[in-house]
């Protein structure tokens, strides 16, 4: 049993590596917690909340600069793990 665990463990790190993380700006505030980031090399994403920060009531607001992680197979598209600062 111990070994299925280690290889669960393997499969959930290599899941995670499975992300590109990237600071931007957000933009535009979209319904249902979705933000319009413009990413410092000039592209923009959809990007929404991440779990743990809607769990902690962390409120992001326009002109907020944020980390977004992209998946490296839609890069459209991304989700918000840390806001920097207010402006």
């Amino acid at each position: 049993m111990h070994n299925k665990k280690n290889k669960k463990d393997q499969q959930n790190i290599k899941v995670l590596k499975d992300f590109v993380e990237t600071e931007g700006e957000v933009i535009e505030a979209l319904p249902n917690g979705m933000f319009r980031v413009k990413l410092d090399n000039g592209h923009t994403v959809l990007a929404h909340l991440s779990g743990k920060m809607r769990v902690n009531f962390i409120k992001v607001s326009v002109g907020d600069r944020v980390v977004v992680q992209l998946s490296i197979y839609d890069l459209t598209k991304g989700r918000i793990v840390y806001r920097k600062s207010y402006v």
